[in-house]
């Protein structure tokens, strides 16, 4: 209880506050405007990062998660376009009640449910964390290793319908933190003879590449970036639905929020799949799925609670394991490792009221985006006519700052040339990008502890299988690779039966 106090103490600061606003406010603007995300906005503030000292440089990256996630729904209810993956599914039903004439209401009901959503999942987060903090406590490095592996194949599910694409790219983002001098022995690799690569290529150059560069060369390279974007005008009273709508929808918020979090919790997969999911079980359990895409309020429900409860979710194998859950939380892993921080269970040791101010500041982030997106929604809206070729030449500026600033030199800039461009080919092969990060990031805890895990069980592979949890990890590997090659088969059979039926 004094930890949670603590937390509490230390969020309500002044500057903590103004900060996890200012992400919160920055999130949304990045999560409304289409192609962009909070990926690339915490991406661009990384250089101010490096000038912040610790607690206020998390809770602007906390504000930015929660405004992130939310603030895709304004531009996928208003003009059916997603500003966000994981708003995909809000377009199927807020569209349709936004030309219905109802866009006010589709805003209300996602703006209220994507906070209900988030904040179920961080009181899950706070009630559980702590408790398998001290289970992960206990683990060997053979355990780590064996979760490791399952977050791998969990990379399969960033890529949508084709599986294959997914672990290309995860295998490519393996392959690069390979570089530079190896756990336990120290051996320089890949190196090529450059004294700059000894260290490897740096978190920041890589994620700044990979996510912001592609989206400026697209701007570059677009033809239609002058295009007007054309917005349904709205208006809204209240939250825009009815208390008696509010209670109907307990059940959908239950089981969406369940949904989201659990998928947070599996590493690697986030709320594009969460999102779609809920609504397809909401869907699939309602007394009237024929009224599903023809603009009902249980969609937008479904969508953006899940969306929102992916947050809390995701932090859990974070904090406890040390590993991302999804694509922002990979980012994470970097910045507090700018800090010095090593995420895992050791922080509840070592840092633990830090881990309570995280926990306190995402549930007031939340609140903050709740009231800046109703009592700020014209200004967003307005935003969203923003041309993205006024707005990304700042972008590409703050992007080589912040490959400078990280190490200030020079070679980090040529780094980010070249994984802004490796990011712009993966973006036109249509290959996905998120299993980079994730593989990126995961290449080093999978090598070094398969390395100590080996020593631990005196070079004796097989040895693993003789722990249970690990043996568990193990199994859930296999069953999700399965899983994944069996969806895989079936959806390209269903394209070839459907390209039969169109000759």
């Amino acid at each position: 209880m004094d930890l949670i106090l603590n937390g509490i103490q230390t969020v309500l600061e002044p500057s903590i506050l103004l900060v996890t606003a200012l992400g919160g406010l920055l999130g949304i603007i990045f999560g409304a405007l289409p192609g962009l995300n909070a990926a690339t906005a915490i991406v661009l503030v990384m250089p101010i990062i490096f000038n912040m000292d610790m607690m206020h440089g998390i809770a602007l990256i906390l504000g930015i998660y929660n405004g992130g996630a939310s603030g895709g729904l304004i531009s996928a209810i208003l003009i059916n376009i997603p500003g966000t993956a994981a708003a995909m599914a809000t377009t199927f039903d807020g569209y349709p009640m936004a030309k219905k004439g109802e866009a006010g209401k589709a805003l209300g009901a996602g703006i209220v449910y994507s906070f209900l959503g988030g904040m179920f999942s961080m009181i899950v987060l706070l009630l559980v964390a702590p408790q398998l903090a001290k289970i992960t406590m206990q683990f060997s490095p053979v355990e780590y290793f064996s979760a490791t592996v399952f977050s791998l194949t969990m990379i399969a599910g960033l890529s949508g319908a084709t599986m294959i694409k997914g672990l290309i790219t995860g295998l490519v983002g393996i392959m690069l933190s390979l570089v530079g001098t190896s756990p336990i022995d120290y051996a320089q690799r890949f190196t090529f003879g450059d004294y700059r690569l000894v260290s490897g290529f740096t978190m920041t150059a890589v994620l700044i590449g990979v996510f912001a560069m592609p989206e400026i060369f697209d701007a570059i390279l677009e033809k239609n970036s002058t295009k007007k974007i054309e917005i349904i005008s709205y208006k809204i009273k209240g939250f825009g639905f009815s208390l008696k709508e509010f209670v109907s929808q307990t059940g959908n918020l239950f089981i969406s929020s369940v949904i989201g979090t659990v998928i947070g919790i599996l590493p690697g997969i986030g709320g594009s799949t969460a999102s779609p999911l809920a609504y397809m079980v909401t869907k699939y359990t309602s007394k009237y799925p024929e009224k599903f895409g023809t603009g009902i309020i249980d969609g937008v429900v479904a969508s953006e609670t899940a969306n929102n409860a992916v947050i809390g979710g995701a932090m859990i194998p974070l904090l406890t394991l040390g590993i991302p859950g999804d694509v922002v939380t990979a980012l994470m892993i970097g910045i507090l490792m700018l800090y010095g921080l090593n995420p895992g269970p050791m922080l509840f040791v070592s840092n633990p009221d830090l881990l309570y101010m995280i926990f306190i500041a995402l549930m007031v982030g939340n609140l903050f985006v709740i009231i800046m997106e109703y009592g700020g929604m014209r200004l967003f809206v307005n935003i969203m006519r923003l041309k993205k070729h006024y707005l990304l030449p700042i972008i590409a500026v703050f992007c080589l700052v912040g490959a400078f600033s990280a190490n200030n030199r020079t070679f980090d800039v040529v780094c980010l040339s070249f994984f802004g461009l490796l990011g712009y080919l993966i973006k036109v092969l249509g290959l996905p990008v998120p299993p980079l990060i994730i593989g990126f990031v995961l290449g080093p805890m999978f090598e070094t502890n398969l390395r100590r895990g080996l020593m631990f069980m005196e070079y004796n592979f097989w040895s693993f299988f003789t722990r249970p949890i690990a043996c568990g990890f193990f199994v859930a590997s296999l069953l999700t690779v399965a899983a994944f090659i069996f969806i895989y088969i079936r959806e390209n059979k269903r394209l070839r039966t459907a390209k039969k039926v169109d000759v």
